[in-house]
């Protein structure tokens, strides 16, 4: 199976992702890129965007990205760095990128962008 199929087959049984309006904008082996739009229903007490929205844009990113070769792959550690805050409305993007392939383990960057800058 090639990445698009393996990441629609994926996609269409992630209620998660499909519950946080993702949208799968590119897909190939080991790279992928996400989009979504905040939410009012995704704020916090302060008015703006949980962050567990970002990390699960993220985390989907990854899932995405690490099993496009057709191999079943599960994230061992995370970690996310918060630079700017996102707002209800604002356009979201991810991209996961592949660093390194080994027989057991893969490395993968993850950056979440709005209006070009990291967030």
């Amino acid at each position: 199976m090639d990445a698009e199929t393996i990441v629609k087959n994926m996609y269409e049984n992630d209620a998660f992702s499909q519950w946080l309006g993702i949208s799968v904008d590119a897909i190939s082996p080991g790279y992928c890129r996400l989009s979504m739009k905040v939410k009012d229903s995704m704020l916090n007490g302060f008015g703006l965007a949980h962050g567990g929205i970002t990390y699960s844009l993220a985390d989907s990113a990854l899932a995405f990205a690490s099993n496009s070769r057709g191999r079943h792959a599960v994230s061992v550690e995370t970690s996310i760095n918060h630079l700017e805050k996102l707002k209800s409305g604002d356009a979201v993007f991810a991209e996961a990128t592949e660093v390194s392939l080994r027989n057991t383990i893969g490395l993968y960057r993850v950056e979440i962008k709005s209006n070009s800058k990291l967030v």
